[in-house]
């Protein structure tokens, strides 16, 4: 944690600092916020809005799972800051400069280097023993102001612990490749000339094997993504 002060804030205290939202919450989906509290800026994705029992049993849950994630990532480049839990229902993480990968290849096309450092930034977690698991989402992948790519949103994070006993640490396997794959998906749109045809082969491929991983990955996938 880079910035321990958002810890001894309050949720009452972000309608102050608050800069504007991201998106607002739903029954079942936290608001995501801009504050800025000491000319630092941070996004903020905040659960005490939603109902009662959603938010103290659904959202706190989620809350200490992204906290967790965040605490194993702390040190990579490419990975938000993290800055602290509000409340138990609230956690802030650095603002990055720049825009996400959504229909951006209808403005411009990214070159083959930004995904090289993708690779970089997607093996380094993997080594930590986390796979992001949405990655096929362009908007967790950002565009920074630097150049480089940022990904966020580690809500839907599966640790390797968490899947280490056979054979859920098959389908750990098999989230850690689509997190490699969804560069290839993201490669297709920007610089397809540049994705060679073993990777194009690979990601177009799927055995009997790898269809029933992939009918229990997507179970465990969508329990978290629906409240993320």
């Amino acid at each position: 944690m880079k910035f321990g002060y958002f810890d001894k804030l309050k949720i009452a205290d972000l309608p102050e600092i608050s800069r504007g939202i991201l998106r607002e919450g739903t029954n079942t989906r936290p608001t995501i916020r801009i504050v800025e509290e000491n000319g630092i800026r941070a996004v903020v994705k905040d659960f005490s809005g939603n109902r009662f029992l959603f938010r103290n049993i659904v959202g706190r849950f989620l809350i200490w799972r992204e906290a967790k994630a965040y605490g194993k990532l702390q040190g990579i480049k490419g990975v938000p800051d993290f800055y602290g839990v509000m409340d138990g229902l609230a956690l802030a993480v650095q603002e990055i400069p720049g825009r996400n990968l959504e229909n951006l290849e209808k403005e411009m096309h990214l070159p083959h280097t930004f995904f090289e450092s993708m690779e970089t930034l997607v093996n380094a977690f993997h080594l930590r023993g986390l796979a992001h698991c949405d990655l096929k989402r362009a908007p967790n992948t950002l565009l920074g102001s630097d150049g480089m790519p940022y990904i966020v949103d580690w809500a839907a994070s599966i640790s390797k612990s968490e899947l280490w006993f056979p054979p859920f640490n098959l389908v750990f396997r098999r989230f850690m490749l689509d997190d490699e794959l969804a560069i290839v998906k993201l490669q297709l749109r920007h610089c397809p000339d540049r994705v060679s045809a073993g990777k194009k082969a690979r990601y177009g491929y799927r055995s009997w094997g790898e269809k029933c991983i992939r009918t229990i990955r997507d179970r465990l996938r969508e329990l978290l993504q629906k409240a993320a």
